[in-house]
């Protein structure tokens, strides 16, 4: 049975970086993002690049009854995952009573049940198979509370608290789960424009490069950048009081949108 490694979140970005990094070892991919438009231009690419078969599924994550149907069609096919990254997310940035609810909701549907629910289902099907292996991204904003950018940083922690503790109870099934907690990555979309365009910052293809080295090595945590390392360490010294405030005044410095 020809084995696959599915990947939320592979239009752009981190994502994208994810795919070609396996592409480049021979992975098979199954591509999920929002638009078919663009994922069918990458998985050309990625197949005439390096030979590996690409699939590709549109599915809206923060659309719970889309989510329900890619599901039941994953549950029901006979496409064996073995690796599942769960990198598809969201974020809001400026005062969160400022922010549409649509708009926070969709970033929880997205950030934390889609998630959930993939890790659910794929969890269930690796376990029927003997193994496999979990990859869920978080965030260096994991690390402490995050004024400005409230739920994406409490998505966050829950991504990584929910990571580790189901890495302890699937030790025994055969299946590995990893979580990512990147610190900003370098873009040219320069989403923070003073952070992101920042030479301090790891790229995407860096990033990508270093978790699937560590995957190989089944860690548990993964945090590209000794900087990034000390940064979520340094909120455990500190009490909790004193971190909020600090993440507030740097969200505040970073936001692209005003938090007056």
């Amino acid at each position: 049975m020809t084995r696959y490694a599915m990947i939320t979140g592979a239009s752009s970005g981190l994502g994208l970086a994810l795919a070609e990094a396996l592409a480049r070892r021979g992975r098979n991919l199954i591509l999920v993002a929002r638009h078919r438009e663009t994922l069918e231009p990458i998985a050309i690419e990625l197949t005439q690049r390096f030979g590996v078969e690409v699939l590709l599924r549109a599915c809206d994550l923060s659309q719970p009854l889309r989510l329900s149907g890619f599901v039941l069609e994953l549950e029901e096919g006979e496409r064996r995952i073995d690796l599942l990254v769960n990198c598809a997310g969201q974020r809001t940035y400026g005062p969160f009573l400022a922010h549409e609810w649509a708009d926070e909701q969709d970033l929880l549907e997205v950030n934390i049940l889609a998630l959930t629910r993939l890790c659910h289902a794929i969890g269930n099907l690796m376990a029927v198979h003997g193994g496999g292996q979990i990859l869920n991204v978080a965030s260096l904003a994991s690390a402490a509370p995050g004024p400005w950018m409230a739920c994406y940083s409490a998505s966050k922690a829950y991504v990584l608290s929910f990571s580790e503790a189901l890495r302890e109870e699937l030790r025994r099934t055969g299946i590995k789960v990893s979580v990512l907690c990147p610190g900003p990555i370098r873009s040219t979309k320069r989403h923070i424009p003073r952070l992101e365009g920042s030479s301090r910052c790891l790229s995407a293809e860096e990033v990508a490069l270093y978790t699937v080295r560590a995957l190989d090595k089944n860690r548990a945590l993964i945090m590209p950048g000794r900087r990034n390392r000390w940064l979520a360490f340094a909120p455990r010294l500190l009490p909790r009081w004193v971190s909020r405030k600090l993440a507030g005044v740097i969200h505040r410095r970073y936001c692209p949108i005003g938090a007056e």
